[in-house]
């Protein structure tokens, strides 16, 4: 049986552990890792009830780790219905992809089932699992929905991503941009100032507001969680910025997450003012090439289907959300899923 422990503060060793077995994951992500979760279970699921089952080996150490969290699941957006139910800790506000325990190959089948007795008497969601995991489902679980996840490939190195003529008008957009005195810096994790997730949430409003692309749910709540990471960050793990700069002035930032030998782009934003330049596109170039020189070998675009992402040579990986329905709440979640066409 494992231990559990019911805070987001744990031991230092264990924290080692966990983050250890996702870097020996080859499919091992940092939203399925301790800096995301416990930094998630610290601000944005503040309050929530939660815990972290842990096997350790004969010598310790953690080998498997799975963060769960309580939770109460609207049944419909228009009906006071809620549904308890059993998750993934760290999942929910915040968008997380790739999601998941930490397991050693051998304790595979030990996790399994602890988890189809965990969730025996409590609907199961399980959403954004990454695909490396369908091993780990109690029977019953299904399939409720998918979500595209593009990733480039920069084994190759980044001049063999996109077609010709992509590398062709990115290299055009550069020289038109620094002729106009427009910047690109690259701040690695540990580098940057708390200041600069403004910056981001200023500039990634204004481009939503001139784009009428609606609400985003990055916005001024979210920031606790970001400024945790940033104070969590280490040379080689955790938030890291590509930055253009126009002069003294910020006019666009990427940011996202390296962790191992891959960065997750999370978020941008950048000054409308600069579009017929493609500063946009300019940034996503800038950043694959500096994560290509520090040794990265996934580019990660995360969940969504934006077509810029495959004029990059991105191809998709498929996240999905489970459902482990108990009782008349599971069977109104599930009855939710099939109204929207999930499954």
């Amino acid at each position: 049986m494992p231990e559990i422990r019911r805070t987001p503060e744990l031991d230092g060793e264990l924290v080692h552990d966990w983050r250890e077995l996702i870097a020996e994951d080859p499919d091992g992500s940092w939203f399925a890792g301790p800096d995301w979760v416990l930094a998630w279970w610290r601000t944005l699921g503040a309050g929530r009830p939660g815990e972290v089952a842990v096997w350790r080996g004969p010598d310790g150490r953690a080998e498997a780790v799975l963060p769960l969290a309580a939770v109460r699941l609207r049944a419909h957006r228009r009906l006071p219905v809620e549904v308890p139910a059993l998750t993934l800790l760290g999942t929910g506000p915040g968008a997380a992809d790739h999601c998941g325990p930490a397991v050693r190959p051998h304790r595979r089948a030990e996790v399994a089932a602890w988890l189809a007795e965990r969730s025996r008497r409590t609907t199961l969601w399980l959403p954004e699992l990454d695909a490396a995991h369908g091993d780990l489902l109690p029977p019953g679980a299904r399939p409720v929905t998918r979500s595209a996840c593009p990733r480039a490939d920069l084994a190759d190195g980044p001049d063999r991503l996109g077609s010709r003529d992509f590398r062709a008008a990115n290299r055009r957009a550069h020289r038109r941009l620094a002729a106009a005195g427009v910047s690109f810096h690259w701040l690695p994790p540990g580098t940057a100032e708390p200041e600069l997730l403004d910056d981001l949430l200023r500039l990634h409003r204004l481009r939503r507001e001139a784009a009428a692309g609606g609400a985003s749910s990055f916005t001024a709540d979210r920031l606790p969680l970001h400024r945790q990471l940033l104070r969590g960050a280490a040379p080689g793990r955790g938030p890291a910025f590509q930055v253009a700069r126009h002069r003294d002035e910020v006019v666009g930032v990427l940011y996202g997450f390296r962790w191992a030998d891959r960065f997750a782009y999370y978020q941008t934003g950048w000054d409308q003012r600069w579009a017929a330049e493609s500063l946009g596109t300019a940034l996503v170039d800038a950043a694959i090439r500096n994560c290509a020189a520090e040794g990265v070998r996934t580019f990660d675009f995360l969940r969504g289907r934006e077509p810029y992402k495959y004029r990059f040579g991105a191809v998709d990986r498929t996240d999905t959300g489970w459902l482990l329905p108990r009782g008349p709440g599971g069977a109104l979640l599930a009855l939710k899923h099939r109204v929207r066409g999930g499954g």
